[in-house]
């Protein structure tokens, strides 16, 4: 919920609760909000949890988390898709990487906590040249 919003809904309901019943509607329009947040802590506290528990930078499929993603997604919402913390990989733009088993990386470009933009990065093919062993010759054969 935008944070205007739920400033504006808090107000009003301190308001419509003070207007209605007096003082216990100020009380219980303060036990509601504080109840709000309570659940919003502990919502926050269970992702952090989830994403502790993983290593840091790894998750299952990149290609799957990056078919998730969109423009304005708040980190909040991108914790427990990729259930793991991003390793962070430049401050300027702020970047944070995954890498899965298969070694396809996803980027993910925030600006105050929102996704800006991210690349999915793929291996090299195994039948490259440049993903070719740099052994020497004679050890090739052996």
């Amino acid at each position: 919920m935008n944070t205007w919003i739920g400033s504006a809904l808090a107000v009003l309901a301190f308001i419509a609760g003070g207007l209605l019943w007096g003082w216990k509607g100020v009380i219980l329009a303060l036990s509601v909000v504080v109840f709000w947040l309570l659940l919003q802590f502990g919502r926050l506290m269970r992702i952090m949890r989830v994403a502790s528990e993983a290593p840091v930078g790894q998750i299952d499929s990149a290609v799957m988390l990056a078919a998730k993603l969109e423009v304005g997604m708040k980190l909040i919402a991108l914790l427990p898709l990729s259930r793991s913390l991003g390793r962070k990989l430049s401050d300027s733009p702020e970047t944070y990487g995954w890498i899965d088993a298969g070694g396809v990386q996803l980027e993910i470009v925030m600006n105050k906590g929102q996704v800006v933009s991210w690349t999915l990065n793929r291996p090299d093919e195994p039948g490259d040249t440049v993903a070719q062993s740099t052994l020497p010759a004679s050890q090739l054969g052996s």
